[in-house]
């Protein structure tokens, strides 16, 4: 991974931002055609589209709309985009790195700079190879684009089609990002003792399977009467895990999500996981601290909804998470799914507030409590 560089006042971080799907609709552009033209009935939805390239189904009808010039000139802009670039040039200097069609290039540098003039014309770079891309932070909707980039933070925008996507930085909107770049430029200082749950917070555990993080977050629940874990959402059907998801059915999720009822959201192994922005709350108003297991995406969704949030890493040696991850009940894919996440868990560290090993649970329980500023 890239080195980070020092911060100066005469150095910025630099971010790539893609187009299709995360500035302007395709994929939901294409499937409202592709509903005006043939009728679909039930209609063709985003959902459909849950991996990127043909599929075999109705859904492979949105490509024929990608090789319309009409189509690219029409090509709605995202609600929020515009403020969304506005504030990301405030932040970082604005690239965008794009892959189109040669024969739609110059239609799609004149949309961008038509409806983003923030971006400086000389700022657009044009292909698939956005690997050779050099800069501090590259979004985009791609999985292979993310996993393939040499950029120091790859994060992924969160689409139907990269919803396996697993351990790699991952946000759901414009605000979470947003913030995640904050914590980013913040990760690059000298980090002071300034996270002190003084007030009712939040303390989110980061890091990859078999790191301990259960084990480390039932040790502070039965510990410090002040914390209490939240308890997420999933589709699963869990077996042994009743006491940290409430089991829910796949159209019960997705009425939750479509009513904004889930501040967060991910999809693993098949399975979708969210929670409620309400029981949250509720915890926090009966003067006690949330203490919870997330991944990255959730960390960052949980810092940019709440005011008062600590991220802490649990890490562990490679042999040890392998090992643990073996030895788990669960599919040879998922299993294989959970060891390749582990490299790129690892740098979600930096962007943690702190990191504790895994090694001695009571030692790392003791550690949290002393950084949040509760007695043992």
């Amino acid at each position: 991974m890239k080195e980070r560089r020092a911060l100066n006042k005469k150095y910025r971080l630099s971010t790539a931002l893609d187009v299709d799907d995360l500035l302007m609709e395709c994929v939901p552009y294409a499937i409202r055609l592709a509903n005006e033209k043939y009728k679909f009935d039930p209609p063709l939805t985003v959902r459909e589209v849950d991996r990127w390239g043909k599929m075999g189904t109705r859904a492979d009808v949105i490509f024929e709309f990608f090789n319309d010039p009409t189509f690219y000139e029409n090509q709605p802009v995202i609600e929020g985009a515009k403020e969304f670039v506005r504030k990301l040039s405030r932040m970082t200097e604005v690239f965008v790195s794009t892959s189109v069609y040669p024969q739609f290039m110059s239609i799609r540098a004149l949309r961008i700079m038509k409806e983003f003039p923030e971006i400086p014309s000389d700022h657009i770079y044009m292909g698939s190879r956005k690997d050779k891309i050099d800069v501090d932070i590259l979004f985009d909707d791609g999985m292979h684009n993310v996993l393939d980039s040499h950029a120091a933070y790859p994060i992924l925008m969160r689409r139907p089609w990269n919803t396996e996507a697993t351990g790699v930085l991952a946000v759901n909107n414009y605000d979470e990002f947003l913030k995640l770049v904050e914590v980013i430029a913040d990760s690059y200082s000298v980090k002071l003792d300034r996270f002190k749950l003084s007030e009712p917070g939040v303390v989110c555990l980061v890091g990859p399977t078999g790191s301990g993080k259960n084990d480390i977050c039932g040790q502070i629940v039965e510990r410090c009467s002040r914390f209490e874990r939240l308890i997420s959402y999933t589709t699963a059907k869990m077996s042994s895990d009743n006491d940290r998801f409430n089991h829910v059915s796949l159209r019960e999720f997705h009425k939750m999500s479509d009513n904004g009822e889930l501040f967060e959201l991910t999809n693993y192994a098949n399975h979708f996981y969210g929670s409620r922005k309400a029981d949250v709350e509720a915890i926090l108003s009966k003067g006690k601290h949330v203490i919870t297991v997330m991944d990255i995406c959730g960390a960052m969704a949980m810092k940019t909804n709440f005011p008062n949030v600590v991220t802490v890493y649990v890490g562990g040696d490679r042999k040890s998470l392998i090992t643990s991850i073996i030895e788990r009940k669960a599919s040879t894919d998922e299993k294989v799914k959970r060891i390749l996440a582990i490299d790129n868990e690892k740098r979600n560290e930096q962007i943690c507030d702190f990191s504790v090993g895994s090694a001695d649970v009571d030692a790392a329980v003791d550690m949290i409590l002393a950084m949040v500023g509760e007695d043992k």
